[in-house]
């Protein structure tokens, strides 16, 4: 397997796994290969550093200690947080994922985001407690568990590419 560091003409980036060289072109030819952030289709191997180890001497003996002067303070840095994403290995893949956003914008902008107090918030409303509108949030899987064995209908909202899977 190759894996190879991928950008879109938008300048996106993402990740890839080919089983050689090959597979990679024919499939960026072909159109299989996709952004999984705007669904984009001119995707080109993005510039990667080498994966390179050093010697096993290298590791024992570390070079000389270099520390920061007086004033200065060490330079720290932080990463960049990753970004989950997905290659499309098909114009398919693609699409449905395109629905899968368009579903759950709808859903989240006709509806009151209630949280963590879903749960409470759809017993109240199947109890008739209070009113019943459209709600989306979180429940854990023993409120999903316990909802749905109360005949309380819920859907899970879809999941996309870019959540946390």
């Amino acid at each position: 397997m190759i894996h190879y560091s991928l950008q879109c003409a938008e300048g996106h980036e993402f990740e890839g796994w080919f089983r050689n060289a090959g597979d990679f072109d024919a499939q960026a030819r072909s159109g299989h290969l996709t952004c999984p952030i705007c669904g984009g289709a001119e995707v080109s191997k993005a510039l990667m550093a080498p994966a390179v180890s050093g010697s096993r001497d290298d590791a024992r003996a570390p070079g000389p200690a270099v520390e920061p002067a007086v004033d200065e303070a060490p330079a720290v840095q932080t990463p960049e947080p990753a970004v989950p994403v997905m290659a499309m290995p098909n114009p398919q893949q693609a699409q449905i994922v395109d629905m899968m956003r368009k579903l759950r914008k709808l859903i989240t902008e006709s509806a009151d985001n209630v949280g963590s107090r879903f749960a409470s918030e759809a017993r109240a409303m199947h109890h008739g407690e209070t009113e019943q509108r459209s709600i989306y949030g979180e429940a854990t899987p023993e409120d999903t568990r316990e909802l749905v064995e109360e005949g309380i209908e819920i859907l899970p909202l879809p999941v996309l590419p870019e959540d946390k899977n």
